[in-house]
């Protein structure tokens, strides 16, 4: 079965993936390491992570240079849309039993919908320091 970018299912899913996760399989098939990419793009390795793990975004010049050191197209690395990655060779050994797949499926939605929660909860926070702030309306 194939993706509309081309990428077998189960190896990689553009559906969804992440900003942070496609950089991760972007920076893994080149063959670099955290470190490596930061050094090359002359960030530190922290602020790599955080692009990685979806707490900060690049700027346009940082992921213009990531897209050019790892052959992906910048609009593929913001959207999943345009050129990606190529499945590996091997992708079907690499492939995960459809159990797992659904599991990380699972994971992803569940973080999404997290974030959602947590988002709503700092607005709740908010509301609730204004009413302490200024009292209850008369």
């Amino acid at each position: 079965m194939t993706e509309t970018d081309g990428t077998e299912a189960g190896w990689y899913s553009d559906a969804a993936a992440t900003f942070g996760d496609r950089l991760a399989a972007a920076r893994e098939t080149k063959g670099l390491s955290q470190p490596a990419l930061a050094a090359r793009l002359g960030v530190e390795d922290e602020l790599l992570r955080q692009w990685e793990d979806d707490l900060a975004e690049p700027r346009a010049n940082a992921l213009q240079s990531m897209a050019s050191m790892l052959d992906v197209s910048m609009a593929w690395l913001m959207t999943g849309a345009g050129e990606g990655l190529a499945p590996p060779e091997d992708a079907e050994a690499q492939m995960p039993q459809p159990l797992l797949s659904d599991l990380i499926a699972d994971i992803r939605l569940l973080r999404a919908e997290m974030l959602r929660a947590s988002e709503k909860m700092a607005q709740l926070e908010k509301r609730m320091r204004r009413y302490l702030a200024e009292g209850p309306a008369e």
